[in-house]
């Protein structure tokens, strides 16, 4: 946490809210009357601090979520998209503005609705893009949230609860209806050959996130579409 910038004080923020909304949460699940009572008593938090929590706006989990995704879609469509790759598919530096082959028209057409400056400082601030001279070079293909310490601990805390749930889904699921989880790893890899591991892995993970992520945009619905649902999947690389 102190090497991404997260102070103690909005870690300690979210653990509260967290621990509030999932109180709500039991009760609901229980079908059991939850009070700001009741919840104060089972978490240790005074009534008040339950009732601002509780009432706390979830709008800003909503943005944070739209920026983390919208930035995501725009690197993809910069990595894959013909018109922003060279004959032997690199990324090109892009004019910030443009009608056709420049940053601008990227962002109008992966990132929704977001300015095109926004997006631009979104990535300039996960050192994602180098910009000279009214131009822009993708620089890192992976989009991690900068300066933003809340957005930090949300994006970290989305992936390892997305993990855990797994797991434990898994310990209980029938053999037929279990989902995806494996890893590959050894602890006699030759120390000289780590860098080339993690290149290797990086490159072939890209690669697939990629493919997958045009895959899911192409089979997208719409967010008011009660058949829509949630999936991810996501892979790490761990290193002792």
């Amino acid at each position: 946490m102190i090497r991404n910038g997260v102070s103690s004080g909005s870690f300690e923020e979210l653990v509260r809210k967290s621990y509030v909304d999932e109180a709500f949460l039991m009760g609901r699940k229980e079908q059991k009357k939850t009070t700001v009572s009741s919840v104060s008593a089972q978490t240790g938090l005074s009534r008040k601090e339950v009732k601002r929590l509780n009432e706390q706006e979830t709008e800003h989990n909503a943005v944070v979520e739209q920026k983390y995704n919208r930035a995501i879609r725009v690197i993809s469509g910069w990595c894959n998209d013909d018109r922003f790759t060279d004959a032997k598919g690199k990324t090109r530096r892009l004019p910030i503005e443009g009608e056709s082959v420049s940053f601008a028209a990227l962002v109008k057409q992966y990132s929704g609705d977001i300015p095109t400056k926004a997006m631009l400082n979104l990535l300039i601030a996960a050192d994602c893009v180098k910009v000279e001279k009214n131009t822009v070079q993708l620089i890192k293909h992976a989009y991690v949230p900068g300066k933003d310490s809340v957005e930090v601990i949300r994006i970290l805390g989305t992936d390892v609860n997305e993990l855990l749930n797994t797991i434990d889904h898994n310990l209980t699921a029938t053999e037929n209806n279990k989902r995806y989880q494996r890893k590959v790893s050894t602890a006699l890899l030759d120390k000289n050959a780590i860098e080339q591991f993690k290149e290797i892995s990086d490159k072939k993970s890209q690669t697939l996130l990629e493919e997958l992520d045009i895959w899911l945009s192409q089979n997208e619905t719409t967010s008011d579409d009660d058949s829509a649902c949630y999936v991810s999947l996501g892979i790490y690389y761990y290193e002792q």
